[in-house]
């Protein structure tokens, strides 16, 4: 059989791909995963650097915007080399060095890192700044002298007082010149509500210095404004600049959308005249050590070598072994193969040699292939069961009505009866077999209602008061309170009368049955119970199954078809119930019903 299987359907071969994919895989992502680490851990060392590097270019712009040279920048370049780990230089255009961290005479790196110029800072930019490319801490001419920054102070904690009795909190910063400004929350310049009461515009009001620096200002923008077309008059538009920043914001205010446009490069040119005597001049930053490149994640030749052979191991051992334990898998299934090959008669077991799933799996097929022997045995008795009690009736029916044709015999009213008779056993037996191909197939149909216990064994002992009268058998029932059933009420009285029936026929002349009904928690427990012959231990297993009968011969001397039982455990499972037999031999039976109870109807109102 394991030749006619094409190559790549074989477990075996499966197996094998299935782990060198594994493997393939895991290494893959081993590899993906090392790689992903070291470039995270280069990436994050880089980001760490270059913002160490804006540190040191944020501070040196910073210098540079509050002196007007580099004479004592040295002190500076080394405590910023200190804190960040770098080497530090600063040269002029000339490549003349204004101060190193390094030794004096180590060479510089082939590339300036930046440009250290407060007029032109393309790299950097403090928040608050108005004018791109100039540093806001660059303020020269408007930084207020000590008398002017304490007025403007105490204005300013006078209107923060008056903010406070109006209960509006703010905080107090300070611009670079020294002016003393109110921010509201969130960090905004100034707070959104101002009281009438403080409302005095004392704060805001120019001071001397500002007011000159703001002259010299339009002075200097007032030839660029009049090239533009604007005027000379546009310059007297820029109005007093408080704290050397806010410069634009007067120009839009003041001029149209394009005057504006036209405007603020003016501004901007001459903001960087007024401001280049007191910043010191352009110098070149460097950082780095010499000549030495950065390091670079390489992996050299041996390094690779290491990781090609490590894979390779990894593959092989993986084949191999993958190998050893596909052919110990596959060794079991082939035989579970040829077994399930034979022919069905033979019943053909495997053996069980693992105890691993295979081997469970060869556990399980055995059973099946008993249970399969065991069904073939029951359905071969079944068919011979059935041939049985459908032909004799049948016989004796055909046997009258021959003889009956030929004259032999008249037929009379007993004659009709006995056939009669045998009819309705052929009907019992047929309703019988009806009823457990419905239960099988799932279509059994039950039409539940509330059902009284009392009048359901009242009932079911009724139709059975003759039968029991004939054979001198007592019938009497039982009820323990007042149970309800949610069943189907014809078929709870066919489950106990096949029950009734079969007690009758195995209890002896003066014995009795006792149909009984009691309610346990929420179930209800249906019972029938005889004082006859009893069941054998070996035999009580069996009594539910079809055509099970305790006399081994095939006499009809009980009258039983062997169907009775079989449609009590069915109709009793559809009812979401049990039925459990029990016995002793020569004392009598008991069949007990274990039934979901229902509720008590309420009575109309």
């Amino acid at each position: 059989m394991s030749a006619r299987i094409p190559l790549h359907k074989r477990l075996l071969v499966r197996l094998l791909i299935t782990s060198g994919l594994i493997a393939v895989c895991s290494v893959a992502a081993t590899a993906w995963l090392a790689v992903a680490t070291t470039t995270q851990a280069l990436r994050e060392e880089q980001g760490q650097a270059l913002a160490d590097d804006m540190d040191v270019l944020a501070e040196l712009s910073g210098y540079a915007a509050t002196h007007p040279d580099w004479s004592e920048v040295a002190r500076t370049v080394r405590e910023l080399s200190a804190r960040t780990g770098r080497r530090i230089a600063l040269t002029g255009a000339d490549r003349r060095v204004i101060a190193d961290s390094a030794r004096p005479g180590t060479s510089l790196p082939p590339s300036a890192a930046a440009a250290v110029d407060p007029l032109h800072t393309d790299t950097y930019s403090e928040r608050g700044a108005q004018i791109p490319g100039i540093d806001p801490r660059a303020v020269g001419p408007y930084r207020l002298p000590e008398a002017e920054r304490v007025k403007v102070d105490a204005l300013a904690h006078k209107r923060q007082l008056c903010f406070s009795q109006h209960g509006l909190e703010t905080e107090l910063s300070r611009t670079p010149s020294g002016r003393t400004f109110l921010t509201g929350p969130e960090g905004r310049s100034t707070p959104d509500y101002v009281p009438d009461a403080c409302a005095d515009g004392l704060l805001n009001t120019p001071t001397a210095t500002e007011e000159k620096a703001t002259k010299a200002l339009q002075r200097l923008a007032r030839p660029c404004l009049v090239k533009a077309g604007l005027g000379a008059d546009a310059a007297a538009t820029l109005g007093t600049v408080l704290g050397g920043t806010d410069v634009r914001a007067p120009v839009t205010s003041k001029l149209g959308d394009q005057e504006a446009s036209l405007a603020e490069p003016c501004f901007d040119d001459a903001r960087r005249a007024q401001l280049d005597p007191y910043v010191a001049p352009v110098a070149e930053l460097f950082l780095g050590t010499g000549d030495t490149p950065a390091v670079l994640f390489d992996m050299s030749p041996g390094n690779k070598a290491k990781v090609v052979g490590t894979a390779g191991l990894v593959l092989a051992v993986t084949v191999a072994a993958t190998a050893l334990v596909a052919s110990r898998l596959v060794r079991p299934l082939r035989a579970l193969t040829a077994a399930a090959q034979q022919p069905p008669e033979l019943h053909v077991r495997v053996p069980v040699t693992t105890r691993d799933e295979t081997g469970i799996l060869a556990v399980a097929f055995n059973d099946l292939t008993e249970r399969r022997e065991r069904l073939e045995a029951q359905r071969k008795a079944m068919v011979s069961d059935i041939a049985h009690e459908l032909r004799t009736p049948l016989t004796n029916i055909r046997g009258w009505l021959e003889v009956t044709r030929d004259g032999v015999v008249d037929p009379d009213p007993v004659l009709l009866g006995s056939l009669h008779d045998e009819a309705l056993v052929l009907q019992r037996v047929i309703d019988d077999l009806q009823d457990l191909a419905d239960a099988d197939a799932g279509t059994l149909r039950l039409h539940r209602e509330p059902v009284r216990c009392d009048e359901l064994l009242q009932q079911v002992a009724a139709a059975h008061r003759v039968a029991a009268d004939t054979a001198r058998v007592t019938l009497r029932t039982g009820v323990d309170g007042d149970p309800w059933l949610d069943a189907d009420p014809v078929r709870m009285r066919q489950a106990l009368g096949n029950l009734v029936s079969n007690a009758l026929r195995h209890t002896p002349a003066g014995g009795s049955v006792t149909l009984s009904a009691r309610r346990d928690g929420d179930d209800i427990v249906l019972a029938v119970a005889d004082t006859g012959t009893g069941i054998a231990p070996d035999d009580l297993p069996h009594v539910f199954d079809r055509f099970w009968r305790a006399e081994k011969s095939r006499s009809r001397r009980t009258g039983g078809s062997g169907l009775g039982l079989p449609i009590v455990r069915h109709l009793v499972a559809a009812h979401g119930g049990t039925v459990v037999a029990a016995s002793e031999p020569g004392t009598g039976s008991v069949f007990t019903l274990r039934l979901p109870g229902g509720p008590i109807p309420r009575p109309d109102a």
